[in-house]
């Protein structure tokens, strides 16, 4: 297995980068096709959403490889390769199989443990089937990779993840009162209609906010968000969709903000809320600032590094780091007239917002304290352990399968010797009737089946192992069979039509 991952996300590239080097279903077709014909590359996939694209590829070449699908990244998106380089990531081999779990299991989503990754690697498998990129490698890799996301999400409570941090945030909003109390008759202002806002929107309606108003880029969206909020049979919350264009005017109206857009830059400026609220912001007092230390968050992400002495890339994660010492700004004292939750990263709403009379201000940095919340990090952990096993019996069920070509080759030369030798028996033995000869048919057979029994299996068992691919090869050189047959048991197996599907 020489699999090979090239690709960038919201973990390493800017919104703005992603949106530009976004795929069209007929550019990733084109990707695929163009991969295939490349020199290094026997297999590929493509996995594309908003938040990420990645190529994946079974490739002989680990450097080769490497350049040749970044210039392909780069050609088919439309980012130049020197613009795309500093944003890209490489994983490769196990490091690629841990990546792709990490992803369908929601460890490696803007929302931790998010459901929706599942689909789209549905159908970046679905993709390479139809197009027929997709060979043994990448399909037996993404149909596991889909049965590690089910089992984490079946096994654990990695969904409640991206709920917990918007409950929390809310928790912090109400400073200690019951949220749905808090909430109760409140007019809410969601802006965004991405599955963190959705989450958002969904979890206000619960707690009972009068009314729902949710603007977005793309009005499409917002609009979709309505209806569903409006079908929920367990709520009965006002929902209306606006133009970004009108945000201004609602905020004069909202007493709730949840903001979570994926903009590179501010959508709710200090001097916007201020006029939104009629005050000055310079006049506003400027409340002391508290020192506290606050836990590193848990980096869920994974960073490659190029290996320039050999042919592997390593990826080194991020555990556990010192706890930080941070500085958060007291709110302003006095009655909260607009409560502010920005659950953007890069912030969506000015932090000087703290400052203005009647603000209340709950950022992602000040929610540190949810991700190290006990039954999330416990969570998150179980799924890593999850991740870290399916990946060792990946690795294991590939180097085995290498193997069985090799194991179904020597059979079939041991089956041709057999057929060869009974043959001769009858030119030397025409006088043999039929029981005679079946019965000394079926004792060669089982002589050679014993001796074969024994080193066919060990040599399984050894191939499993990590450095167990020699086993293979070491396999044809001893009986000396013909490369070309174990490569025609390889094309039969990968042209089952039954493989790769569930």
């Amino acid at each position: 297995m020489s699999l090979l991952v090239v690709g960038l996300s919201h973990r390493s590239a800017p919104v703005s980068v992603l949106e530009r080097a976004s795929l069209a279903a007929d550019a990733q077709a084109k990707l695929l096709q163009d991969t295939l014909a490349a020199e290094p590359a026997t297999e590929a996939a493509v996995l594309a959403t908003c938040n990420r694209i990645e190529l994946y590829a079974d490739v002989d070449k680990f450097h080769a490889g490497v350049a040749e699908l970044s210039t392909l990244l780069a050609q088919h998106s439309g980012v130049g390769l020197e613009e795309l380089t500093p944003y890209l990531y490489v994983h490769y081999e196990d490091r690629a199989v841990h990546h792709l779990f990490s992803v369908a299991c929601g460890l490696d989503s803007m929302v931790v443990g998010e459901g929706q990754i599942l689909g789209q690697i549905k159908d970046a498998l679905a993709r390479g089937q139809e197009l027929h990129t997709a060979g043994r490698l990448l399909n037996d890799l993404f149909q596991q990779a889909l049965r590690v996301g089910k089992r984490a999400h079946s096994e654990t409570g990695i969904d409640r993840a991206g709920q917990s941090l918007v409950t929390f945030g809310l928790q912090q909003l109400a400073a200690g009162a019951d949220p749905a109390l808090w909430a109760g008759g409140k007019r809410a202002l969601v802006i965004g209609a991405g599955s963190m806002s959705s989450l958002a929107a969904a979890t206000l309606a619960r707690t009972g906010v009068a009314e729902i108003v949710v603007a977005n880029r793309t009005r499409a969206r917002a609009d979709r968000l309505v209806e569903i909020l409006q079908q929920g049979d367990d709520t009965a919350v006002r929902a209306r969709a606006v133009e970004m264009s009108a945000v201004g005017d609602e905020l004069t109206r909202a007493d709730i903000v949840v903001s979570c857009t994926g903009s590179t830059g501010l959508v709710l400026t200090a001097d916007a809320l201020a006029d939104a609220l009629g005050v000055t912001l310079d006049a506003a007092p400027e409340a002391p600032a508290v020192t506290a230390v606050a836990p590193a968050p848990d980096d869920v992400d994974q960073h490659a590094a190029w290996v320039e002495n050999g042919s592997a890339a390593s990826a080194a994660y991020a555990g556990p780091a010192t706890p930080r010492r941070v500085t958060v700004p007291a709110q302003s004292t006095g009655p909260v007239r607009l409560a502010l939750l920005d659950l953007a990263m890069p912030r969506d709403i000015d932090g000087a917002a703290h400052r203005i009379a009647g603000v209340r201000l709950v950022d992602i940095e000040s929610l540190a304290d949810a991700s190290a919340d006990a039954p999330m990090a416990a969570d998150v952990d179980r799924v890593r352990t999850i991740v870290s096993d399916e990946v060792a019996a990946f690795g294991a069920a590939q180097r085995a399968a290498h193997v069985a070509p090799t194991v179904v080759a020597l059979r079939t030369m041991a089956a041709d010797v057999v057929a060869g030798e009974i043959a001769r028996l009858d030119g030397r033995l025409p006088d043999l009737d039929e029981k005679q000869r079946a019965e000394i048919t079926q004792t060669v057979r089982r002589v050679v089946d014993k001796l074969l029994h024994a080193p066919t299996v060990r040599v399984k068992q050894l191939a499993s192992e990590p450095g167990g691919a020699g086993y293979a090869d070491a396999l044809r050189e001893l009986f000396d069979l013909d490369p070309q047959t174990v490569a025609a048991v390889s094309r039969a197996d990968l042209n089952d039509p039954n493989r790769g599907r569930s």
